[in-house]
């Protein structure tokens, strides 16, 4: 009697059955990861080109800290960024801000070394201080003396904190960046018109030309830079709810649009990169971001100095106890004792 080979004889389904299932169960797994890493690898791809075209775009300040660290405050795991306002009109920022340049607005943007908040104090441009080797002057005087390098010492001399990064913005890039995001919603605090538009009390959404008249304008308030600078700080909250919002962060068109309009406005230090950024974000987290303090810095009103100057007083007492929670990590408990929008 003949035999078939065993290995001739085809396969029983309870033979084939679990291999097969095996097989499909691997494929299918395959094409979901596959599925799952589209997306990330879109995404990603998204970002780099996002991050590579801010760093390529943003003029660098060559030399933007002080060469010598003798001195300085020294690092704590916080971060410190000085806010140049720049009121050029002409366009793009420069390449360097050197001496003979004043700024129009400063702010310094504190994200604490524990994370989870982000703190911005305005600077009075006409506040009284010491700029160091040229005596009491106008606190924005210290660029028009050493540039930016001199600037930042002042600054950390009169805050008793080291500033770790510069950006400079042309006011000019606010009017480009609204538009590219869909106008900024801001809620003006008064009726006033400025540069030909009409602002009024409430909340309104900004086109372009409306949010340079309104982080310009100085002359329709009766206490003048100081309305000033508080709109300054309500069109940052107001930009900063527009980019974080799911409407913009769900438009890569809107990303990229905004990242391309804004950069050639934005001069910054040659170590604030794209990569640094998007840490600090993290550090201060989508809620500290969305609910940054602002405040102005403590000062005790107007006045005059010797050589007939008219130019804000700094609260002294006020300041030493900003300086102290800065260095304490305590500034959640500082701003509950000072005004703050």
């Amino acid at each position: 009697m003949s035999t078939t080979p065993e290995s001739a004889l085809p396969e029983t389904p309870s033979r084939r059955r679990p291999w097969s299932r095996r097989r499909k169960v691997l494929t299918l797994l395959g094409v979901l990861l596959v599925l799952l890493l589209i997306p990330v690898l879109i995404v990603g791809g998204f970002l780099y080109k996002l991050g590579h075209d801010f760093d390529a775009d943003s003029p660098k300040l060559s030399q933007a800290l002080p060469s010598d660290d003798a001195g300085r405050p020294k690092e704590d795991g916080s971060y410190n960024v000085l806010l140049l306002g720049s009121d050029s009109r002409k366009g793009e920022a420069d390449e360097k801000v050197v001496s003979g340049q004043r700024s129009d607005a400063i702010m310094l943007v504190h994200i604490p070394s524990d994370g989870g908040a982000a703190y911005v104090v305005s600077i009075m441009r006409d506040t009284w201080v010491d700029i160091p080797g040229h005596g009491k002057a106008k606190i924005n005087a210290g660029l028009n003396y050493g540039g930016i390098p001199l600037e930042v010492r002042t600054i950390e001399q009169l805050l008793g904190t080291r500033i770790d990064h510069v950006a400079e913005i042309d006011f000019q890039g606010f009017r480009d960046l609204t538009n590219a995001v869909g106008g900024v919603p801001v809620d003006v605090p008064m009726d006033f018109t400025a540069d030909g538009h009409e602002f009024r009390k409430g909340e309104q959404t900004l086109d372009g030309d409306e949010a340079l008249a309104f982080v310009r304008d100085r002359y329709s308030f009766q206490d003048g830079d100081y309305q000033r600078v508080r709109d300054q700080r309500i069109y940052l909250r107001g930009l900063l709810k527009k980019i974080l919002s799911p409407e913009t962060l769900s438009s890569p068109t809107k990303l990229s649009d905004a990242v391309e309009k804004f950069s050639p406005y934005v001069s910054v230090d040659e170590d604030l990169t794209a990569r640094e950024i998007v840490a600090m974000g993290m550090k201060a987290g989508p809620s500290g971001l969305r609910n940054m303090t602002m405040f102005t810095l403590p000062n005790s009103g107007t006045g005059w100095s010797e050589d007939g100057q008219s130019i804000v007083i700094p609260d002294e007492d006020a300041i030493h106890r900003l300086s102290q929670a800065l260095e304490n990590g305590t500034m959640a408990d500082y701003v509950k004792t000072i005004p703050t929008d």
